[in-house]
């Protein structure tokens, strides 16, 4: 069963909650993150990437950067910006992004859930990011932003959702990006009960995007349990904050690769080894058609390559999926990429930056570059089924979940 729960949110005032919004802390860097939000002191960077107001000097010292997150968020509410709820209630996410609409439920996800598996998870997390989200979420005593989570579609559910979102909803804006976001509260006892009762009859949740702060909220819930001797676990420091969506609601987009140099090869012995191992033909159309086959981009050049039948295990949850397959095929013995999430030489690059954002970077500081299909979620709920991991950078979700829209306390 998934045990879901409410909370009673920090929102911002409707009429300021475009300016208070912000992307995801691991979306952009500092320097893009001071640029965003150098004029608007409501932005959310503020508390999620807080080295953005120190001084050059402060900016490495974690500490320093942690305690000028909590001060930022309590200005907020200080301030008013931020306003916490009266009653303890479930909020539905609406995201909206061209055509593509979702629906999704942030609530609060039961840790425990986590540890026994019920919730699953398929990428393996960085102990060094799981330190910095982990004391970041200590010090604050709140779980700044949301994690992405989804399940096998429900029907009951979604016609619940359906009927609660009827109305207008409490809060409605479109960032600059094009995308729109949209918050109904549900606080309403009844309505609670029916979603409760309906998430309980769901076997499993699926980490979809977010897994070091999903791995964090499990060592903070450690640390405030260890620190209360009247633990009950139905403190609000034993669930998390997530945001659930269906999982024919979700949406991905490619998340591509560019390497640096060709690993000593001329791009003429490059282009014989490619061929003797994929089917190649040039194209101008640089998206792959389908899976098992990428959109490569050399000298000026796309390519569309196919892996051949027999080349790569196709029952395999993890080495049949099209970032393994290239990895096992090209970018390790080819290009000598033996570790991507170490090796300097390769790059990834989510897909809401689009093809030219590969070709940019082949005239600027790469030589060749490489298109994904999307993964799909049921690819990666087979993974997770299967208690593996994915490949590293394998899925971008987009459109993604801002910060700041919803704030869950850690301590009521």
């Amino acid at each position: 069963m998934a045990d879901i729960r409410p909370f009673r949110a920090f929102r911002p005032r409707a009429e300021v909650a475009a300016r208070v919004a912000s992307p995801p802390y691991d979306v952009l860097n500092s320097e893009e993150a001071r640029i965003m939000a150098a004029d608007e002191p409501f932005s959310f960077l503020h508390v999620v990437k807080a080295e953005i107001d120190l001084p050059e000097a402060d900016r490495s010292d974690a500490e320093k950067v942690y305690a000028c997150s909590a001060a930022n968020l309590q200005q907020l509410i200080a301030d008013g910006v931020l306003v916490q709820d009266d009653k303890p209630a479930l909020y539905i996410y609406r995201l909206q992004m061209g055509e593509h609409t979702q629906f999704g439920m942030a609530v609060g996800c039961s840790v425990d859930e986590y540890v026994t598996g019920a919730i699953k998870k398929h990428e393996f997390t960085r102990r060094d990011k799981e330190d910095d989200r982990a004391r970041h979420m200590e010090v604050l005593g709140v779980n700044a932003g949301p994690v992405l989570f989804t399940h096998r579609p429900v029907a009951e559910l979604s016609e619940t959702v359906a009927r609660l979102t009827a109305g207008a909803p409490d809060t409605e804006f479109t960032a600059d990006d094009g995308i729109g976001h949209a918050i109904w509260v549900v606080d309403g006892a009844d309505d609670i009960a029916s979603l409760q009762k309906s998430f309980a009859g769901i076997d499993a949740l699926y980490v979809a995007d977010g897994h070091h702060r999903t791995a964090s909220a499990h060592r903070v819930r450690d640390i405030y349990r260890d620190r209360n001797d009247k633990h009950t676990g139905d403190e609000a420091y034993n669930h998390f904050l997530a945001v659930i969506f269906p999982e024919d609601e979700l949406q991905l987009q490619g998340y591509h690769r560019v390497v640096q140099d060709l690993n000593g090869l001329s791009s003429e012995e490059y282009m014989a080894k490619v061929r003797d191992l994929f089917d190649v033909t040039e194209t101008t159309d640089p998206g792959p058609a389908g899976h098992r086959q990428w959109g490569m981009f050399l000298d000026g050049q796309w390519y569309n390559i196919k892996a051949r039948p027999g080349t790569f295990p196709a029952d395999d949850p993890v080495r049949g999926l099209d970032a393994a397959i290239l990895q096992e095929l090209l970018l390790e013995p080819v290009l000598g990429i033996g570790d991507p999430r170490k090796d300097s030489r390769i790059d990834f690059i989510g897909g809401s930056r689009g093809f030219g954002e590969l070709e940019r970077r082949c005239g600027e500081d790469m030589k060749v570059a490489f298109a994904f299909a999307p993964a799909s979620v049921s690819q990666i709920m087979a993974v997770a089924d299967a208690d593996a991991v994915m490949p590293p950078k394998s899925t971008w979700f987009e459109p993604k979940l801002r910060s700041g829209l919803l704030v869950r306390s850690l301590n009521d």
